[in-house]
């Protein structure tokens, strides 16, 4: 992953958007390995090993200096997932797996919330979770 984030500047919303987006992973933590809980990200591993012998990311929230990006793996190896993406959603992808925020948009927000419950599905599926 990148480097550590610098705070954000003051005047943003950026906190709250970082707390927001934490708040739809947190259900999923007792389920995963909380790999990092600070300041500037919230990031959850699968218990289980994956191919590469590690436990395999599932989502993340970082704080940067431009934006507060989510991160949702299922979504990159799930096709059909990514097909219920909403344009206004896909607008805020950056990548395949990539979601980044400047303020708290509770619509978008929602159907992440729904697409991150997709996503577990997915991965308990599949063995990952």
């Amino acid at each position: 992953m990148a480097k550590e984030a610098k705070p954000a500047k003051p005047g943003n919303d950026f906190v709250a958007v970082f707390a927001r987006l934490r708040a739809i992973l947190t259900p999923y933590a007792a389920r995963m390995i909380v790999t990092k809980d600070d300041a500037n990200w919230y990031y959850l591993d699968t218990k289980s090993i994956g191919p590469n012998k590690k436990p395999i990311c599932f989502a993340a929230v970082r704080l940067g200096k431009a934006y507060v990006s989510f991160y949702l793996m299922p979504i990159y190896m799930n096709v059909a997932l990514q097909a219920t993406i909403s344009p206004g959603l896909a607008k805020r992808m950056q990548g395949k797996a990539c979601f980044n925020f400047t303020a708290v948009d509770e619509a978008l927000f929602k159907e992440l919330t729904a697409l991150t419950r997709a996503g577990a599905e997915c991965f308990k599926k599949i063995g990952f979770v």
